[in-house]
């Protein structure tokens, strides 16, 4: 087992994996490699035509004797600057375009993966793998790949330059610039290992506890907890700087010992130039430039530790993004089969043969999160064009089952049957900071102008449209700060009317509106269900405009406690004839007043 853990793909190194998702493309990283080593070897051109004009300057030869050297001095000088220049476009661009190739890849997947990966993860974690975890894998490549290609390119040219002149010269700068390109890295490498492992999991506790503090600022502010919040995010911030620190003495290893090999590679210049100067083998400008081009010929392995953080860094985000990618991709967990649990149960007598093929259907279906069940024993079955209501106390776990079917949460037990796309349309539905109509193209993406404005007066947004200043076109500012609660639930409804998936699940549609705008709203969801022929389950705690939908599942609590379950079930008029708790709860209902909450409903059927 350990020997297929070895080779399996757990055990492949995430950066590997992750780079491909970047799309980089080959000739744009040789032009950013190229672009990087023309201006190092600037960089060291200047260095050695500088030394050798000023050791040449000194003999005060004729003025037609240096002026190649002077133009040269100019022309490395200027061409340093214009190459870096150029450099930082062609490196940054491939860098972008791959962090914005990742993010689409990344999105793609998750979308076609299961849900589940993205319901266990916390938004603010969630937002810093797609966000600051993909920016730090694209960063390998202006900050780590390209800069150590370069290094590369220019310590070969430099060893090249020196050997030209003394090739035992040549051989301890390659020896200097292999100890300083190796193990100085390798030494910033462990230092950043021990600083990553503990600042990335406090990152994303900082991201988190952040978002936290922006999105519920009133909320937390109203119900005293807000000082909580706010000393919670400062210990984090402290262990984050703790955690950095923790990796400083190695790295300033690392630094030192940069500065060693360059000061050993200028010794090590002058103690074999000297006596080839004495020899005669040795012209004495050429030991200026065999002595000083070694100071400019490091600065390429310079970056290198710099880069092998950054690759620690990047590997490290790239793991948290192939974990969230591996657990969205992994196989549901082997569960019968909604059809072949039909089966089973047909061969019995008087049992109910297998449904439609067209039919989302849930047989003893046991929901909850972590494998703990929150509720039991649902059966559903929701076909082309039909409409289910769940109904029940808060926290009875309408919201589970909704989640459950949507494939964002998997099932404990039981078996469950879902044909194609199923949409959850959640009650805290995030608005983007964008305008109207791509928050509505987040249901579906070819929307045009005019079907948003029938949408909008479909859920009874006409006149909230119309006051827009700029209409479909208007900004919403960050989450929806600018639409009230009502206007936020509606636009979340408009969002489920425009989908094309056969299956779209609603929560709390009627929640922040008044009585008659709920009911409307649900029978429009309801019609638009039977007109575009999807099936439709919503959760709701309003019961007055259930008479528009085909049944109405109530959820409550048995007596003794454990998880709930399904207490009643049957049509709007069914159970306010034969449902104490659901006649009472629903004569609550005035026209006008706000939808009444039903805590008793489940408990009093489950009493009855």
């Amino acid at each position: 087992m350990s020997g297929e853990r070895g080779t399996g793909r757990a055990a492949t190194d995430p950066l590997r994996r992750a780079v491909p998702l970047l799309e980089l493309r080959a000739r744009g990283f040789v032009v950013a490699v190229a672009w990087g080593s023309l201006a190092l070897g600037c960089a060291v051109g200047l260095a050695a035509v500088a030394a050798w004009l000023i050791a040449r300057a000194s003999q005060m030869p004729e003025i037609g004797a240096v002026s190649i050297a002077v133009v040269a001095v100019r022309a490395f000088g200027i061409g340093r600057g214009v190459a870096r220049y150029l450099e930082r476009l062609a490196s940054h661009d491939l860098a972008l375009r791959g962090m914005t190739a990742l993010r689409a890849n990344l999105y793609a997947r998750l979308a076609a993966g299961r849900g589940t990966a993205l319901a266990g993860v916390r938004r603010g974690d969630l937002l810093a793998r797609v966000g600051a975890d993909v920016d730090a894998v694209g960063d390998v490549v202006v900050r780590a790949f390209v800069p150590a290609c370069v290094a590369v390119v220019v310590s070969v040219l430099s060893v090249v330059v020196v050997g030209a002149f003394l090739p035992s010269a040549a051989l301890v700068l390659a020896a200097c610039l292999l100890l300083a390109g190796v193990l100085s890295p390798w030494l910033a490498s462990r230092a950043a290992a021990r600083t990553e492992a503990a600042s990335a999991r406090v990152r994303a506790e900082m991201s988190a506890r952040t978002l936290e503090i922006l999105e519920n600022a009133g909320p937390l502010q109203v119900g005293g907890a807000m000082d909580e919040r706010l000393v919670a995010l400062r210990r984090t911030d402290r262990e984050l700087a703790a955690a950095t620190d923790d990796g400083a003495r190695v790295s300033a290893l690392a630094a030192a010992l940069q500065s060693a090999a360059v000061g050993l590679a200028v010794l090590g210049a002058l103690l074999l130039g000297i006596p080839a100067v004495a020899a005669g083998t040795l012209d004495p400008t050429e030991l200026s430039v065999i002595v000083l081009t070694p100071l400019a010929a490091f600065e390429g392995v310079a970056a290198l530790p710099a880069a092998a953080i950054q690759v620690r860094r990047s590997r490290r985000a790239a793991a948290r993004i192939m974990g969230l990618l591996d657990e969205a991709e992994a196989a549901v967990p082997a569960a019968p089969s909604a059809p072949a649990a039909r089966t089973e149960r047909a061969g019995s007598a008087g049992e109910t043969p297998a449904a439609p093929p067209r039919t989302l259907r849930a047989l003893d279906l046991s929901v909850g999160w972590d494998g703990t069940p929150a509720v039991v024993g649902v059966d559903l079955a929701v076909g082309v064009g039909a409409a289910v209501a769940l109904v029940g106390p808060s926290g009875v776990g309408k919201t589970t089952v909704l989640a459950t079917l949507a494939g964002l949460v998997p099932p404990v037990a039981g078996s469950l049957d879902v044909p194609g796309d199923a949409v959850l349309v959640a009650e805290d539905g995030h608005v983007f900071d964008t305008t109207v109509l791509e928050n509505l193209r987040v249901a579906r993406g070819d929307l045009d102008e005019a079907e948003a404005v029938t949408v909008l007066d479909r859920v009874g947004l006409a006149a909230w449209l119309d006051a827009l200043p700029d209409g479909v076109a208007t900004l919403l500012g960050p989450d929806g700060a600018t639409v009230s609660g009502g206007e936020r639930r509606r636009l979340l409804a408009a969002r489920a009317l425009v989908t094309r998936a056969p299956w779209v699940l609603v929560d709390e549609p009627a929640e922040h509106l008044d009585a008659a705008t709920a009911d409307e709203l649900v029978r429009t969801l309801v019609a638009d269900a039977r007109a575009t022929g999807h099936g439709l389950v919503l959760a709701t705690h309003r019961l007055t405009a259930l008479d528009a939908v085909d049944e109405v599942l109530v959820l409550g609590t048995p007596p003794g406690g454990g998880p709930a379950g399904v207490v009643a079930r049957g049509s709007h008029a069914e159970l306010v004839g034969r449902d104490p708790g659901y006649a009472w709860s629903l004569a609550q209902e005035q026209p006008g007043d706000p939808a009444a909450p039903v805590a008793d409903l489940g408990s009093a059927t489950a009493r009855r």
